[in-house]
């Protein structure tokens, strides 16, 4: 007979070696405690114990809180060696695929000028600063492709192929221990057929109401009742209400399938450095067509399987197309935002232009100020005036100050701002 068996919910986490202990926990400790026995060794016959354990207490402590320590679930050893990668990294980066250019002399200079106002100093030379130097911006994901399959392709450069697809939710609550039984069942035969890593991912980002709000306002009076139209109202009202009382959210289930370009077992040079010009060395490699093309294959084959085998369950998987697996990264790095993703947003590497022009700015050219200045260019008798002159500059369209607002200021003054 079999017997029910206890699943961690970290599937992932590390096998215990000695007691509560792991082998990374054991290698810290261990590694820590030989350093400083040696090193009490050596200096026992001319440091006295006390000032020995004045060191060496400090240090134990501190390397038991990386071995045993965790924030969000992850080791806080695995924490520190990513702040320094992170500080070793340079902190300019810009999306240049074609390289990266020096920066302007002129740029540098305007920026080591911000620092140092920015921390109180006084202001330095610009040949003293350091100079600006950025650095290629390295993202996971290098495009989204369209394929047969009618599904978006994400390129993960040399780390492989990523699809996406959103999934709809079953209510689990309101069915019966039968059928709560047959869809556990179910979504249990697709765990089971894995063979590869799938994440299921469970995103919250803010509902705009307004469009709905004014769609439902405008089509309340083509109504053919007045009680209807005096409900859709209401209901309109009811939403703005709720929009202004509460952050709105709505959820959306994602299953991302990745896929390696090469099956094998995975090398000792794609292990992870501390150096970040270390860390991705192994992906300057060339990639064959060929084994890009079977990667594709195999996650195109994998997305049916799992849209098969997730439907006996209630689950309706949809794959993103190119755009809308767009939209979702975009999201994805900017969710403090209230514009709706899409692939029709510039992107970073991309120049923005604009049609408004300088009639758009300053109106349209008047013939009779060109006539008026063409007479002016001529010489002329003076005549006596009894109206008083106006300023041509507060007649003339353009974005002009008023008199009271016009100030002049000297060079002294705002050369001190």
């Amino acid at each position: 007979m079999t017997s029910p068996v206890r699943v961690p919910a970290d599937v992932d986490r590390p096998d215990r070696v000695l007691g509560p202990l792991t082998a990374r926990q054991l290698t810290i400790l261990g590694v820590t405690g030989l350093l400083l026995y040696s090193l009490y060794s050596l200096t026992r016959g001319f440091v006295p114990l006390p000032v020995f354990l004045i060191v060496a207490i400090p240090v134990g402590i501190t390397a038991t809180v990386l071995a045993l320590g965790q924030r969000d679930g992850l080791p806080l050893d695995r924490l520190a060696l990513a702040a320094i990668r992170q500080h070793l990294s340079p902190r300019h980066r810009v999306a240049a695929p074609e390289g990266v250019r020096a920066a302007p002399a002129w740029l540098t200079a305007q920026h080591s000028d911000t620092r140092a106002r920015s921390r109180g100093g006084r202001r330095r030379s610009p040949t003293g600063t350091k100079p600006v130097s950025p650095a290629p911006l390295e993202l996971p994901a290098h495009g989204v492709a369209d394929t047969g399959a009618h599904a978006g392709i994400v390129d993960l450069g040399t780390d492989g192929r990523a699809v996406i697809a959103v999934c709809s939710t079953v209510n689990f609550s309101l069915r019966t221990p039968g059928e709560q039984e047959a869809l556990v069942a179910s979504f249990a035969r697709y765990l089971h057929s894995l063979t590869a890593p799938v994440q299921i991912l469970i995103r919250a980002e803010r509902l705009d109401l307004a469009p709905q709000i004014a769609e439902l306002r405008a089509h309340a009076g083509g109504l053919p009742h007045p009680a209807l139209e005096a409900a859709a109202r209401d209901h309109a009202d009811y939403l703005t209400e709720l929009t202004a009382q509460a952050d709105l959210l709505r959820r959306q289930v994602l299953l991302v399938l990745r896929e390696p370009l090469r099956t094998g077992p995975a090398t000792p040079a794609t292990a992870s450095s501390v150096l970040p010009w270390r860390h991705h060395r192994h992906d300057n490699g060339p990639v064959e067509n060929g084994v890009r093309q079977a990667a594709e294959q195999r996650l195109v084959r994998r997305l049916g399987e799992a849209i098969e085998l997730l439907t006996p369950a209630g689950i309706v998987a949809t794959p993103l197309d190119a755009a809308a697996a767009t939209g979702v990264l975009a999201a994805a790095c900017n969710p403090d935002t209230f514009l709706p993703p899409s692939a029709a947003l510039a992107g970073a590497d991309e120049v923005v232009t604009s049609t408004t022009t300088f009639t758009d700015l300053y109106g349209p050219d008047d013939p009779a100020g060109d006539a008026d200045l063409a007479a002016s260019s001529h010489p002329a008798p003076p005549r006596p005036s009894t109206v008083a002159p106006r300023s041509g500059r507060s007649q003339a369209p353009g974005p002009w100050l008023s008199e009271d607002e016009d100030w002049d200021y000297d060079d002294d003054e705002i050369e001190s701002r």
